[in-house]
């Protein structure tokens, strides 16, 4: 949705997205970078959920997607752009327009789960398998090295302390999704 500009550094943020994408083997005519001006990056900035929907409900559409996975409400690392994201993709599905989709959220671990690492995979595949009604699922990392090295692509941002973060967060060993009803 932006090109990660709250810094001045989108035109850096956009080419290592591709970079990371390559590394993930995902075509870089797949990759799309808005740069929409109501939704620049930064904390505080606001995106309009409508505008969101709109904008998501095109991009579906014209790239024929019928599967989102997307943030959940808390937006993984509560980052306000995340959560907007979230409720664009709500709103959609809840509009007319919206019938087309299956949106899944990725569901923010508590905190004490979000820095035990692997042992989150037992937890995660517990927590998944304990629910009757199969709207949730455990997706377990297999390539960690390729994870760590897209991320690494992310050069402007791969800093000691998000370093640690991809060691050491559950999130890169197994992820849950929700769909979203």
């Amino acid at each position: 949705m932006s090109t990660g500009n709250a810094d001045g550094m989108g035109s850096i943020r956009k080419e290592e997205l591709y970079l990371a994408s390559a590394i993930l083997k995902i075509p870089s005519n797949q990759v799309k970078i808005l740069d929409h001006p109501d939704l620049q990056d930064g904390f505080g900035k606001v995106w309009n959920w409508n505008s969101l929907a709109s904008i998501i409900d095109e991009e579906t559409r014209i790239h024929n997607i019928d599967v989102i996975i997307t943030f959940d409400d808390h937006g993984i690392s509560g980052h306000c752009n995340h959560k907007d994201v979230h409720q664009g993709v709500r709103k959609l599905l809840h509009d007319a327009t919206g019938g087309h989709i299956e949106a899944w959220e990725l569901v923010s671990p508590n905190i004490v789960r979000k820095y035990i690492g692997p042992v989150d995979i037992w937890l995660s595949t517990l927590f998944t398998r304990g629910q009757r009604n199969k709207q949730t699922h455990c997706l377990l990392n297999l390539d960690l090295h390729k994870s760590y090295a897209a991320m690494a692509q992310h050069s402007s941002q791969w800093v000691w302390f998000r370093k640690l973060f991809v060691a050491f967060s559950s999130c890169t060993y197994a992820s849950t999704v929700r769909k979203i009803e």
